[in-house]
């Protein structure tokens, strides 16, 4: 099975949940309307992404960053180079 790293900026309590962009370094950033309370914007950022990638969620896990706005995500089972199309795809500033 294809799986491959994805490292991920989390902006929490933003006025409304949306890609922004995807950085020089690779990194996707991400604004969420949940609070990092109680892991909600973690479980926001997995909802949001999952639904984007039309994949199931169990196939999206937080490697590091639980607590952090830094996550890197493991994504099981995807193309990396369709994910990253699509994450371009509904970013607001695609390259």
């Amino acid at each position: 099975m294809n799986a491959f790293y994805l490292k991920v900026r989390v902006i929490p309590r933003s006025q409304k949940t949306e890609v922004v962009n995807i950085l020089a370094d690779g990194t996707l950033k991400i604004k969420l309307k949940s609070p990092p309370i109680e892991g909600r914007a973690n479980k926001e950022l997995i909802k949001v992404l999952s639904k984007i990638l039309c994949i199931s969620s169990n196939r999206i896990r937080i490697k590091t960053g639980r607590s952090s706005k830094n996550k890197l995500l493991i994504i099981e089972g995807v193309d990396k180079k369709a994910t990253i199309a699509k994450l371009r795809n509904n970013s607001n500033y695609p390259p």
